[in-house]
C-alpha cells in the first residue's frame, strides 16, 4: 500500500487508525447502554444478528471465542466481575478498547504516525503470548460451560 504524506508528515492511513480507536469506546459505550449480557455467559453475540455458535449448538463445547461479546458487554455495564468471571479473555478486549484510544490520542498529540507505529510491531512473540492467553482462557471457559451444564438452553 502506498502512503501519501500530508503537510502533517503523517500518512492518510494515520487518520484512519485514529478514527477507529476513537471509535471502539463508543462501540462499547454503546454495548452498556443497549446490549444486555446473555445470562448463560455466552450468546449475546446473537443479539446482534449473529448465528449461535456451531462448536456450542453442536458439540456443547464453547468456542475459544465463547463468552467474548458477553464479558464485554458485562465491563461495559460497569460488572468487572462479571465479566472476568464469564470470559477473562473478553475482560482484557474490553480493558483494550479505552487503552487503544488512549495509545492514539497520545500519540497523535506527540506527532506520530500511528499507522507506521503499529505496521513497524513485529508480532512474533506477541503473537505466541496472545496465543496463550486466548487457549488459558478457552480453557476456563471450558470448565465453567461444562461444570455448570450450561449448554442446556444453547441454541
Amino acid at each position: 500500500m502506498e502512503h501519501t504524506e500530508p503537510a502533517s508528515g503523517r500518512s492518510i492511513e494515520h487518520v484512519f487508525v485514529l478514527a477507529a480507536a476513537l471509535a471502539a469506546p463508543l462501540v462499547l459505550l454503546g454495548f452498556g447502554l443497549w446490549l444486555a449480557p446473555d445470562a448463560r455467559g455466552f450468546g449475546t453475540h446473537e443479539k446482534l444478528g449473529l448465528p449461535p455458535c456451531v462448536l456450542m449448538k453442536w458439540f456443547h463445547v464453547p468456542c475459544p471465542g465463547c463468552g467474548v461479546t458477553t464479558a464485554v458487554a458485562l465491563a461495559a455495564h460497569g460488572r468487572i466481575l462479571d465479566s472476568v468471571k464469564t470470559q477473562p479473555f473478553g475482560l482484557l478486549v474490553a480493558l483494550a478498547i479505552p487503552a487503544a484510544a488512549i495509545w492514539a490520542i497520545v500519540g497523535h498529540f506527540r506527532g506520530r504516525d500511528l499507522y507506521r507505529d503499529l505496521t513497524s510491531i513485529r508480532l512474533g512473540a506477541w503473537t505466541w503470548w496472545l496465543a496463550a492467553v486466548i487457549a488459558l482462557a478457552w480453557a476456563y471457559k471450558i470448565a465453567v460451560v461444562l461444570s455448570a451444564g450450561v449448554t442446556q438452553g444453547a441454541t
